[in-house]
C-alpha cells in the first residue's frame, strides 16, 4: 500500500468487511495488514493473515450476508506520522440509522501495510485507542514513536514542585511534541530500559478524557537501585492525538531513589 492516500486506506479497509468473495478477501487482507499483524477489538486479539481472514469471514457472514447490513464510514480519516483513524459505521443495506458505531486506529509499517488495528465501539472509542497505542508505545520505550502520538502543543503537568528537583532533572515544563520525545528520552537515560516494569494498568474513559492508573517498575542506571512508584496519567485524547498529560505519582520515592537515599 505504499503511496496510497489517507482516503484510500480508509476506503479499502472498509470495503474489505462488505467483500463476498473469499479469495478477493483473503487478497485484500494480505494487501492491507502485515504478515504479523494484529487487529484488537474490545475483548479479543487477531494475529496474523489466518486469524484475521477468519475474523473478517464471520464477521461478514453473521452482519452482511445473514442479516443484510454493510459497513461504511464518515469522510473524517486523518492521519499523523504512523497513525490513521477514521469512524466506521453498520447500516442496514436497504437504508436506515447505524446499529453500530465503531472508531478504528490503525498503526502502519513503513511498508503501508497494517501492523495494529484497534476497533473500539461507542463515543469513547477514539480515545480508548488513542490511548491503548500510547500504552503499547510506552512499554516499547521510543521516545520518538510516543512522541508521536501527542498534539504539538501539549498542556502537560506533572505531580511536582514549579522548582522541580536536582535529582530528577527531566520533570520540567513542557509544551511541545519535541519536548515529550524529549521527556522519554531523558526518562531512559537514566534508567534501565531492560528492568522496566509495572502492574498491568486500569483505563478509565469519558468521552475525550482517560485517566490511567498504574504502578512504575524502574531501576535506576547510576546506582543500580530499583524502585517502585504509584502513578495516575490524566490525559486528553482529540483528533487522534494526546493534548493533555497530567501525571500523578510517588514523586517521594522517584526523587530519593535517584538521590540514592533509603
Amino acid at each position: 500500500m505504499p503511496g496510497m492516500t489517507t482516503n484510500t486506506i480508509a476506503d479499502t479497509y472498509t470495503a474489505v468487511w462488505n467483500e463476498a468473495d473469499p479469495g478477493r478477501r483473503r487478497a485484500a487482507v494480505a494487501r492491507l495488514w502485515a504478515e504479523n499483524g494484529v487487529e484488537f477489538t474490545d475483548t479479543s486479539a487477531y494475529h496474523g493473515h489466518e486469524a484475521i481472514a477468519a475474523r473478517i469471514a464471520d464477521a461478514h457472514e453473521q452482519f452482511v450476508a445473514s442479516a443484510g447490513f454493510v459497513f461504511v464510514r464518515d469522510q473524517n480519516a486523518v492521519a499523523h506520522h504512523d497513525v490513521v483513524t477514521f469512524t466506521t459505521h453498520m447500516v442496514p443495506a436497504d437504508g436506515g440509522d447505524p446499529v453500530w458505531t465503531g472508531v478504528v486506529f490503525l498503526v502502519v509499517g513503513e511498508d503501508g501495510r497494517i501492523e495494529r488495528d484497534y476497533q473500539f465501539a461507542g463515543g469513547d472509542a477514539g480515545t480508548r485507542a488513542a490511548v491503548a497505542e500510547f500504552l503499547v508505545r510506552l512499554a516499547e520505550g521510543e521516545p520518538d514513536r510516543i512522541a508521536d502520538l501527542f498534539a504539538g502543543s501539549v498542556d502537560w503537568e506533572l505531580d511536582w514542585p514549579a522548582s522541580g528537583h536536582p535529582a530528577v532533572p527531566w520533570i520540567r515544563a513542557r509544551s511541545t511534541r519535541a519536548d515529550v520525545a524529549d521527556h522519554f528520552r531523558a526518562l531512559n537515560s537514566f534508567h534501565v530500559p531492560e528492568k522496566r516494569g509495572g502492574e498491568m494498568p486500569r483505563v478509565l474513559v469519558d468521552g475525550r478524557d482517560a485517566v490511567v492508573l498504574g504502578v512504575i517498575e524502574q531501576t535506576v542506571r547510576a546506582t543500580g537501585r530499583p524502585y517502585t512508584a504509584r502513578c495516575a496519567v490524566h490525559l486528553t485524547v482529540e483528533d487522534g492525538l494526546i493534548t493533555r498529560y497530567h501525571v500523578y505519582e510517588d514523586s517521594l520515592s522517584v526523587a530519593q531513589a535517584l538521590a540514592g537515599k533509603e
